[in-house]
């Protein structure tokens, strides 16, 4: 089905049959249901695909403020092709509103293929990841006691130096500065309560910042700051975080993905080997990992199955 743009159309009839082609062509690849709420729009729209790609993006199960990012995406490329393609999902990094690289204000770059990402929740966790072969991990340790936070920035900056293993620390930046670590990971709530002149002392810092998101527009948000990395999830369900969106699924990965391919992706949410290759067939070239870990009896063997994996699925 294609439409060219025609605002003489019928609009309300094909707004309607606009959407539900939409619906039609993804809704298997994203694995998500259509809600018996959606409805037809009403009356005279003046951009009919913007009005068809936002009922359909509510029709798949996007939040309201994803569904707008998705519609804008879909009508600014159907104006550079001008045509309507139902099957033809909004991918590319200009329908998005996403600058071109390379870009002067971005943060110090990372490998693009971060590997095995182990996010933990003190110092003796975090170390222990990195002496047993982990390539990337992440000090994630919550604590109201700012002499416990320091303790632990510093304690797991100095365990895990002569392995290899990049150290991020989540939050806690001026003392990831400090400490040397090799960067900073913040989450929405974080990025949002971070000024201007944080996010410029940890570029001239020289450390990397990583960003976390749950959909298109948080990752559009975090395009706005040309962070090192963007880390996507959660990708399956979850128990150790309260998450504000539903799990997204390997067919979201592998959209969103492609959108962000300039950037180093991380993928995290419920990950297990088994769910590794599809995983990794969105294009990701890191996923983060939690439980599988600190659940193993053999650390080493484990990390080192995760390990092969990664570099054969790859």
């Amino acid at each position: 089905m294609i439409v060219t743009r025609n605002p003489g159309l019928n609009v309300a009839m094909n707004v309607q049959a606009m959407a539900q082609s939409i619906v039609q062509a993804h809704q298997s690849t994203l694995g998500l249901p259509l809600p018996p709420q959606a409805q037809p729009l009403k009356g005279d729209v003046d951009d009919m695909v913007f009005a068809a790609a936002l009922l359909a993006g509510h029709g798949l199960g996007f939040v309201p403020a994803d569904a707008l990012c998705l519609a804008q995406a879909w009508s600014r490329q159907s104006l550079r092709t001008g045509e309507f393609h139902p099957e033809q999902w909004p991918t590319e990094p200009v329908d998005f509103g996403l600058t071109p690289w390379p870009r002067r204000n971005a943060f110090a770059p990372c490998p693009a293929a971060l590997g095995l990402y182990a996010v933990m929740p003190d110092a003796a966790w975090t170390i222990r990841m990195a002496r047993a072969g982990v390539p990337t991990v992440q000090l994630r340790f919550k604590s109201g006691d700012a002499a416990a936070v320091r303790a632990e920035v510093f304690a797991a900056v100095a365990g895990v130096k002569g392995t290899g293993a990049r150290l991020f620390i989540n939050d806690h930046w001026q003392l990831a500065i400090e400490a040397g670590a090799y960067g900073v990971h913040l989450g929405q709530e974080d990025l949002q309560v971070m000024t201007p002149t944080g996010l410029k002392a940890i570029k001239d810092a020289g450390l990397r910042l990583g960003l976390s998101t749950h959909g298109y527009a948080e990752m559009l948000i975090a395009d706005q700051h040309s962070p090192s990395y963007i880390a996507m999830g959660a990708v399956f369900p979850t128990t150790l975080k309260q998450m504000a969106t539903a799990p997204q699924g390997t067919g979201r990965l592998g959209v969103y993905s492609t959108m962000l391919r300039d950037y180093p992706r991380v993928a995290i949410g419920g990950i297990d080997k088994a769910s590794l290759p599809a995983v990794l067939a969105s294009g990701v070239g890191s996923v983060g990992v939690v439980r599988a870990l600190m659940g193993a009896a053999d650390l080493e063997a484990e990390v080192s199955a995760w390990n092969a994996a990664l570099k054969t699925t790859a």
